[in-house]
């Protein structure tokens, strides 16, 4: 049989390399897509050395030489049999696969100084963790970059601004960072719950397919709502000017207490990495957002 422990740690290293050297196939289809409909010659050219640069990083070369904090979203069945083996494995793939991918080491330990080394350390690599029904293990691997994550907000708004406060604190963020973020983005919103709650919907929803909406019809009309208030800055590709600031906007909610309205922004640079699979029971392994990683 097997051994649970290095499947799930093999996998998530394959996660890793896949992340940080090609883009999943929505994403990259939205920046040709979008380096088509561009009559700005300057914008043309700064897309074109953004898919450049993917096709260079397709043989093995990480498309960044930011390549993130590491996050994992793990959604684990209540009857998966291997559930003690997974936080382990985790840490001990993204040992392995920064020198071997290699990634850039990013863990840094903020009160004392001093990197590690290895993209570990104190409650590094961040784990989401979701149990849910069935016997299954699903690990997303979210190496996130640090320029897109330095223009994130947290707004706590008064209720009273409502959706059109909600609208306007998102655009005014996206006008004030302009450029800085490596555009084209990828923006996440979250709406309600706390300040907490609000900021980790809003990151989740950066791993949404391109163009998908929202299934509640007031969410999506806020999501496009978004994207052409955001595109409509001229801001472009890098800052420097066209028609493409953002791929897409991704809005979700929560309950909110009466007396606050918490709005999450994430934010995604175009180098939207990350990489899905999903181990059985059985310990096989499907790769999903790359699926010929699996071939």
């Amino acid at each position: 049989m097997n051994d649970p422990m290095q499947v799930i740690e093999d996998t998530t290293v394959r996660l890793l390399r896949m992340a940080a050297t090609k883009l999943p196939k929505d994403i990259e289809d939205a920046l040709r897509a979008a380096r088509e409909i561009e009559t700005d010659e300057t914008a043309k050219t700064q897309l074109s050395a953004i898919i450049q640069n993917i096709e260079i990083a397709e043989e093995g070369i990480p498309m960044c030489q930011d390549t993130g904090i590491i996050i994992f979203y793990v959604k684990v069945g209540e009857k998966f049999p291997f559930m003690s083996e997974i936080r382990e494995a985790l840490t001990n793939a993204t040992k392995k696969a920064t020198a071997e991918v290699p990634l850039r080491p990013n863990a840094v330990n903020p009160i004392v100084g001093g990197n590690s080394g290895d993209n570990t350390g104190v409650k590094i690599p961040w784990i989401n963790w979701e149990v849910v029904p069935g016997d299954t293990l699903e690990v997303i691997a979210f190496p996130k970059g640090g320029g897109s994550e330095n223009v994130a907000i947290v707004g706590m708004l008064k209720p009273g601004v409502g959706l059109k406060g909600v609208k306007k604190l998102v655009t005014d963020n996206a006008m004030s960072y302009m450029g800085k973020a490596c555009s084209p983005n990828i923006i996440g919103v979250g709406i309600g719950g706390g300040a907490d709650i609000a900021i980790k919907i809003a990151k989740q929803q950066l791993l949404r397919p391109i163009g998908e909406r929202h299934p509640e019809p007031e969410v999506a009309q806020i999501e496009e709502d978004l994207i052409a208030a955001i595109n409509a800055t001229g801001i472009g590709p890098m800052g420097l000017g066209g028609k493409t600031t953002v791929l897409d906007v991704k809005v979700d909610y929560a309950m909110r207490h009466p007396a606050s309205l918490p709005v999450g922004v994430a934010v995604q640079c175009w180098a939207a990495r990350h990489s899905k699979a999903i181990i059985s029971k059985d310990l096989g392994v499907t790769f999903v957002t790359h699926p010929t990683e699996g071939a």
